[in-house]
C-alpha cells in the first residue's frame, strides 16, 4: 500500500516515527505550517521554523526514503497576535521556494476580524503565486465557520479547485461538496475523524476530489492512522485501486497543481550523508 499523507506535522515527530511510517506504506507527506504549542513573540521565530520546513524535515524525511513538502502560511491562531501578523509582508519570499506546495495552514479559528483579513490576504497571496491553498476549518462551530469561509473564497480569485477544506466532518461534508472545493478528512484520536466514520463518508460521498491525513502534531496523535483508513477501506470492500486513488492519487493531484510536486520517495533509509546548502533554501 502506498500512501501520502498530505497534512503531518513532523516537526513534532520523531525519527521512530518516520521509521514507523516507511514500514507503514508512507513514502510522501505535506507538512503544513502551524502553530507550535508555544506562542511565538516575533516574526524571526516564524522564519527560523519555516527554513526548517523547507531543509531540516526533507532532510529527515530522506534519510527514512519519503519524500517531503510543505505549505507556508501565518496561521488563524496567530491572526490574531499583533506581534505575529508583519509575517504577511515576509511571505512572498517564502512561496517562492522549490518546497513549498500550498499556502496554508490558513482560515479561521475564532473567527474574529484579524482572521477575515489574514484569510483574505493570503488567498491573494496563493493567487498571485500560482499556489493551491490549504484551508483549516475551524475546531469549534464548523458549519458556521465553513459558511464564513466560503463567503471569502468566494470573493477570492482563487478558484475552489484550487482549495483544500481540511478537518471536515459529517456535518460540514456536504457544504464542501456543493463549493467545489477538493475535501480533507483528519483520521486524529478523540477530537476528529475515525477510520471507521472516514470510511462510511467515503461510501456515501464517493471518492472524487478527497484527501485523508492524519494532522499528527505534538497533541495526542497518531502517524499511521492513514495506513489504517486503507486497511479499512480494504476491509469494507474497497478495491486496491480505490485505496491508491484516496492516499496517493488524490493528494498527487492536488498539491500538483503547484508545479512543484515531486512525490518520488528518496533513495532507502541509507541515503547518503546530507550535503549542499539546501538547509538554507528558506534564507535570503
Amino acid at each position: 500500500m502506498r500512501i501520502f499523507d498530505p497534512h503531518i506535522h513532523m516537526t513534532s515527530r520523531t525519527t521512530d516515527d518516520y521509521a514507523a511510517m516507511h514500514a507503514a506504506g508512507v513514502r510522501a507527506v505535506v507538512e503544513p505550517s502551524f502553530w507550535l504549542g508555544q506562542p511565538r513573540t516575533a516574526p524571526a521565530s516564524f522564519y527560523d521554523y519555516f527554513d526548517s520546513l523547507l531543509g531540516w524535515e526533507p532532510f529527515r524525511a530522506a534519510q527514512h526514503g519519503i519524500s517531503h513538502h510543505c505549505t507556508i502560511a501565518l496561521n488563524p491562531k496567530e491572526a490574531n497576535d499583533p506581534r505575529c501578523t508583519p509575517v504577511l509582508d515576509a511571505l512572498p519570499r517564502y512561496l517562492d521556494k522549490d518546497g513549498v506546495v500550498a499556502v496554508g495552514e490558513i482560515g479561521y479559528d475564532s473567527m474574529t476580524p484579524a482572521e477575515d483579513k489574514a484569510l483574505a490576504a493570503q488567498l491573494q497571496l496563493a493567487a498571485d503565486h500560482r499556489l493551491p491553498a490549504l484551508v483549516h476549518t475551524p475546531h469549534r462551530d464548523k458549519a458556521a465557520g465553513l459558511r464564513r469561509t466560503l463567503d471569502v473564497l468566494r470573493e477570492s480569485a482563487l478558484p475552489p479547485e484550487w482549495v483544500l477544506l481540511d478537518h471536515l466532518n459529517e456535518t460540514t461534508v456536504d457544504a464542501a461538496t456543493d463549493s467545489g472545493c477538493w475535501r480533507g478528512f483528519s483520521i486524529y484520536p478523540d477530537t476528529k475523524m475515525d477510520e471507521h466514520r472516514m470510511v462510511a463518508l467515503l461510501r456515501s460521498h464517493g471518492l472524487e476530489r478527497v484527501l485523508v491525513n492524519s494532522a499528527a502534531d505534538w497533541g495526542r496523535s497518531d502517524p499511521l492512522t492513514v495506513r489504517r483508513v486503507g486497511d479499512a477501506m480494504l476491509g469494507a470492500g474497497f478495491g486496491e485501486d480505490d485505496v491508491e486513488q484516496v492516499l496517493w492519487r488524490n493528494p498527487v493531484a492536488f498539491y500538483g497543481l503547484s508545479g512543484r510536486l515531486d512525490p518520488t520517495p528518496p533513495g532507502a533509509p541509507d541515503t547518503p550523508a546530507y550535503e549542499g546548502n539546501s538547509l538554507l533554501r528558506g534564507g535570503e
